[in-house]
């Protein structure tokens, strides 16, 4: 093994008067994502489990809105995330000093109490985050194991599971991922992240409108949603509609990661203007996949629409395609736990190595050769502390 410093949290030395090809304008080794990789981080980003419950938020809404709902919150979302865009660099969006991190632009931009307020709120939010995942993984696993259990023994049988050993699964999966150094290699995990959230979204769409093609019996569905005094009371409809109105505004956020996947992209073209498409990208298809999803599913459960659209299809055939979906929604959050805890790993061990850069047990990178994937650069503070985090997220899950 060979130790060397960690150059991403440690400004290379230029003093020997050469420039290396393989850092960036700010001495950090140089980024390579592309539109292709930040459209990829920003739709695992967003297209969580949270599409699973845009037909039963649909269903509190109506026809009318609901639909206008999801629409405002497309444009709120893709507008604010391009003026933060434009923040990544400060003073100028384009050739201004780079902020690594959600805190940094408040720090730049704000500066005072808002950067410790605005950093509690963020990370509070990723690490809740997280360890939501970590529940919802499981309960996509224990779904498979139930479906397989109904589908031998038939749906009178005892098929309890519990969640704890999966959630252990999840975790040791992840305490395994979270060893990939930085944000700048995780794209291939966004990509197929990305593409299991396409995979169960469209299974789930395609069921529902099989669901409608051949429902013998019409189900409700009005243009103001549940009904008062039929399917709700005064109270419960208004406090359904707050939290339709929360579930809507929830899927769509991604502003806490924003900043830390724009700073993958390469400087040329501009950050600030792929960040921009990207967005655009990943906003306008998770806003057509969430239209779909949650207006088919609408159609096809009606006010009836459970809280997990692919629950209302049971444990019945075809068994295997619910399973497959459930497969998808737990690999997808694999990758998403990654894309969330990202930051948090980042802002812990930059702070370590501000504040000890003498400690060689965390500033010191050892390489190891492995078979068929090349150099594996790994450092015994990040092995110690991801795989903590990681443990105490499960256990809190």
């Amino acid at each position: 093994m060979q130790g060397d410093k960690n150059p991403m949290y440690m400004e290379q030395s230029l003093e020997n008067g050469q420039i290396p090809q393989d850092i960036d304008d700010d001495g950090r080794e140089k980024r390579i994502g592309t539109l292709v990789t930040g459209s990829a981080h920003i739709i695992t980003a967003v297209i969580g489990s949270g599409v699973l419950s845009l037909a039963w938020a649909i269903a509190q809404l109506g026809w009318v809105a609901g639909p206008a709902v999801l629409t405002a919150f497309s444009f709120i979302t893709y507008f604010t995330s391009t003026l933060l865009a434009d923040c990544y660099r400060f003073p100028g969006p384009a050739a201004g000093k780079r902020n690594y991190t959600y805190m940094d632009v408040v720090r730049s931009h704000l500066g005072g109490a808002k950067v410790t307020l605005c950093g509690l709120a963020q990370y509070t939010n990723l690490i809740g985050v997280t360890i939501g995942y970590t529940i919802t993984a499981s309960i996509s696993m224990v779904a498979v194991k139930k479906s397989n259990c109904y589908h031998k023994n038939g749906h009178g049988a005892a098929c309890g599971v519990s969640n704890y050993p999966y959630m252990i699964i999840f975790a040791a999966i992840e305490i395994v991922l979270s060893q990939i150094p930085n944000f700048h290699e995780l794209s291939w995990l966004s990509i197929l992240a990305a593409a299991m959230s396409f995979a169960y979204s469209s299974i789930g769409l395609a069921l529902s409108i099989a669901k409608i093609a051949g429902n013998g019996q019409k189900v409700k569905t009005t243009l103001t949603g549940v009904t008062i005094g039929v399917d709700v009371s005064g109270s419960e409809k208004v406090w359904r509609t707050f939290q339709a109105i929360g579930d809507i505004a929830f899927a769509y956020a991604y502003s806490t990661v924003l900043i830390e996947i724009q700073d993958t992209l390469r400087a040329h073209p501009p950050e600030n203007k792929v960040m921009k498409k990207a967005s655009r990208i990943g906003v306008s298809t998770t806003t057509l996949f969430y239209v779909l999803c949650g207006c088919v599913g609408y159609a096809a459960f009606g006010n009836d629409a459970p809280g997990n659209f692919l629950t209302g299809f049971g444990f019945y055939e075809p068994f295997w395609l619910i399973d497959f979906a459930n497969i998808c929604i737990a690999i997808h959050l694999i990758g998403a736990y990654q894309v969330f805890s990202q930051p948090v790993f980042s802002v812990v061990e930059s702070s370590c190595n501000r504040r000890w850069q003498d400690n060689k047990f965390i500033t010191t990178e050892h390489s190891m050769k492995v078979p068929y994937f090349g150099t594996y650069s790994i450092n015994f503070f990040r092995l110690v502390w991801r795989t903590c985090y990681v443990i105490v997220t499960a256990v809190v899950a």
